[in-house]
């Protein structure tokens, strides 16, 4: 299920949000605004439903690095999320050891039926979610946790700038890592290659869609390497060429448009899918190119959350795909557009150039 409506208090410069989510919503702002906060507040809550926090908080510096204005301000920090018929409300609070725990968790469900919504609190001071223990108790797995961790679960943040020489998505790896695309689409090519087995239509589908940023790519060869049955590398065919291309033979900006094009094309989409700063790199053909399949894939149902710094990129979208966040007094405003207001403007000018001109709010 997509994410409806999103509450958060007090994490990093978010003192206060309330903020109802479309099928697109494109967050705008300068630097140090709040959007990246917005986007690693996804990150926390994957970390959440994989029992993954306390590692995740010890990672990134401590409890004090997520508190509005660290622990001297701030001792806990919370989020709403609803979708659907369901809720799901949690407060974090610090502890002694710079971390953090369940002050409350609580899950909600809206009767239409009885016009009443249930609630119940897990928490009992517990350090990771009690999500995952109710869900394993739930044996016919229709219960209201069941849909609240299966939504979850489900949404993905997805950061494909790392293209260097170095990053995961160009060396190779293991095969059988093909159930979903990951995060930093470092098993591209064995997920490439679980589509050419079982759902090569959509392989078919993204290798026309590439031709039409790179036409000089024919094909993807994907195989297990000759040495190393268990193991695959992202491999391509030059159009009119016998010679061998593998990943690194890409430029960073044709990568990162491939990691695109599969993750939008794929046949099992995620139901809310959050991608940081996607136009990075990319040539505004390509640009043009992302924005028509995002927007195919928001009228196919699916929810879109994305950061970005292009105008050319926000040029395709309209007033009410955007979230302006500008910071006031040290925290972060979020407003969403609307077309009413802006009429006049775009008779004369693209949303892009009115966010040159200041006249959006979202500029330094």
């Amino acid at each position: 299920m997509k994410l409806d409506r999103i509450k958060i208090s007090n994490f990093k410069s978010i003192k206060e949000l309330a903020l109802s989510l479309n099928n697109i919503n494109i967050l705008i702002g300068p630097n140090g605004a709040g959007k990246s906060n917005f986007i690693q507040f996804f990150n926390l809550l994957n970390n959440i439903v994989s029992q993954n926090l306390q590692r995740y908080i010890a990672e990134k510096g401590g409890a004090d690095n997520f508190l509005h204005f660290g622990k001297k301000h701030s001792n806990s920090f919370s989020g709403m999320l609803s979708f659907g018929l369901n809720d799901y409300d949690f407060e974090l609070a610090a502890t002694v050891d710079d971390n953090f725990y369940f002050k409350h968790e609580i899950t909600s469900y809206y009767n239409p039926y009885y016009g009443a919504t249930s609630k119940r609190d897990l928490s009992a001071a517990n350090k990771e979610t009690n999500l995952i223990p109710e869900y394993n108790q739930d044996a016919n797995k229709q219960g209201v946790v069941y849909y609240i961790l299966s939504s979850m679960s489900n949404w993905r943040v997805y950061h494909f700038h790392d293209t260097s020489s170095a990053a995961k998505v160009k060396q190779a790896g293991d095969i059988n890592d093909n159930r979903s695309l990951r995060r930093d689409a470092s098993n591209l090519a064995a997920f490439l290659y679980l589509l050419s087995k079982k759902h090569h239509e959509y392989l078919t589908r993204i290798e026309n869609t590439i031709k039409l940023i790179a036409p000089f790519f024919e094909k993807f060869q994907l195989e297990p390497l000759a040495l190393n049955s268990e193991n695959i590398r992202l491999e391509w065919k030059h159009l009119g060429s016998d010679e061998y291309f593998n990943a690194n033979h890409l430029s960073d900006g044709t990568l990162r448009m491939i990691c695109l094009i599969t993750l939008l094309s794929q046949p099992n989409l995620p139901d809310t899918i959050i991608i940081d700063e996607p136009e990075l790199g990319l040539h505004p053909a390509a640009i043009e190119l992302l924005t028509s399949l995002i927007k195919s894939v928001a009228a196919n149902g699916k929810q879109i959350i994305c950061s970005t710094q292009s105008v050319t990129f926000l040029n395709h979208f309209e007033p009410q795909d955007i979230i302006v966040v500008d910071r006031t007094e040290g925290a972060s405003i979020f407003k969403r557009l609307e077309l009413e207001s802006l009429t006049e403007w775009l008779n004369q000018y693209a949303i892009g150039e009115l966010w040159e001109k200041n006249v959006l709010g979202g500029r330094p």
